[in-house]
């Protein structure tokens, strides 16, 4: 199995990272081995990798494009095809469709959604359709300036496309045209959250019609009831990600979901841990179990194996991916010892069988 790790590299984020660290990972003890640097990129930052495993997407942050790579099945290198234009600034999260024709893109800095075809040969072409979302700023007077959209999620059908949107303070729904590849607003077109809350990632349930959104500013997780017919999302909980002893300054970051039980992990900036819940199974609703330390600052990201054994946090401010095993039966956290260090990491794909 392979591990994908984009970083952040410019001044302007003051960062040290220097592109995309790719390394071998054995599935059975969670450990890595480095195995390439690919190198002179820009905010290499978040990455998506298409279904059958052959191509690896990137966009850029602060950057108006997306790219494409080609990777070996064999050594798991990844070797650049091209770059395409997404149609606006600081692209943060990109999604694939079930089909691999074309890449969503959120550009976060100008408040729209681009999509982006994908030729056979796994390189992209430059966006033929730019979503502009409109709205009403939130509260928060330096991070709700606009509209900014922060996540892109197919649901389980593929038919419909959910767009967190952390200015705006609500989350948007299209519906997706496999044939076209072009988006259009579902009706509600969308569900708002609390004002200053923030919605900034989300995750579908494995089994149940079920969506977990991440609200960035807030520091809260809303369990919502998906309708995968009309595509509405109607909200029954929310919940803090943050110990009621904790009084300090965090903002959340990353949402995973274990891939057969069920259990929910969201990232604190600040309080640099990650919450550990149990989803009802009838429901979806959360109860926590865990805040386990991060041991590093400002986890951006989180994300488990395919297998679900290993999750792993990237401290983006302290350069380093620590390693946690995960009890199967209670969803808790433990660190292994494992300690990668990677400049700036902000986000980890994986590539291979566990």
């Amino acid at each position: 199995m392979f591990a994908y790790v984009g970083s952040f590299t410019t001044k302007q984020r003051k960062a040290r990272g220097d592109g995309i660290h790719v390394y071998r990972v054995d599935a059975a003890t969670g450990a890595w081995a480095h195995h390439q640097h690919v190198g002179d990129l820009v905010n290499p930052s978040f990455l998506v990798l298409s279904r059958d495993q052959r191509f690896l997407y990137s966009v850029h942050g602060d950057s108006d494009y997306a790219t494409a790579f080609a990777l070996d099945p064999q050594t798991g290198q990844a070797r650049l095809i091209n770059h395409a234009a997404s149609g606006g600034r600081n692209g943060v999260r990109q999604a694939i469709d079930p089909h691999g024709k074309f890449l969503v893109v959120a550009n976060y800095a100008s408040g729209s959604v681009a999509v982006l075809p994908i030729a056979p040969d796994g390189s992209l072409k430059d966006q033929h359709q730019l979503v502009a979302l409109a709205g009403e700023p939130g509260p928060h007077q330096s991070e709700q300036t606009g509209s900014h959209p922060h996540d892109v999620a197919f649901d389980p059908s593929g038919r419909f496309v959910l767009v967190p949107d952390k200015g705006l303070d609500c989350i948007f729904v299209f519906r997706f045209d496999a044939a076209t590849g072009r988006l259009s607003p579902a009706e509600p077109d969308s569900v708002k959250s609390r004002p200053g809350a923030g919605p900034r990632h989300l995750v579908f349930h494995p089994k149940l019609p079920i969506v977990w959104v991440l609200n960035e500013l807030d520091s809260t997780a809303v369990t919502y009831r998906w309708d995968a017919e009309r595509g509405t999302l109607s909200s029954t909980q929310i919940i803090t990600t943050l110990p009621k002893t904790f009084t300090g300054h965090s903002t959340t970051a990353e949402i995973a979901v274990s891939p057969d039980r069920g259990f929910v992990y969201c990232s604190n900036r600040g309080h640099d841990s990650v919450a550990v819940y149990a989803s009802d199974p009838r429901d979806g609703s959360l109860t926590a179990i865990e805040w386990q330390p991060t041991r590093g600052r400002d986890p951006r990201f989180i994300g488990l194996d395919p297998a679900g054994r290993f999750l792993y946090a990237t401290n983006e401010q302290s350069d380093t991916i620590m390693t946690f095993r995960v009890d199967a039966g209670s969803g808790k956290l433990a660190p292994t010892g494992q300690v990668i260090n990677n400049a700036s990491p902000v986000t980890i794909v994986f590539a291979g069988t566990s």
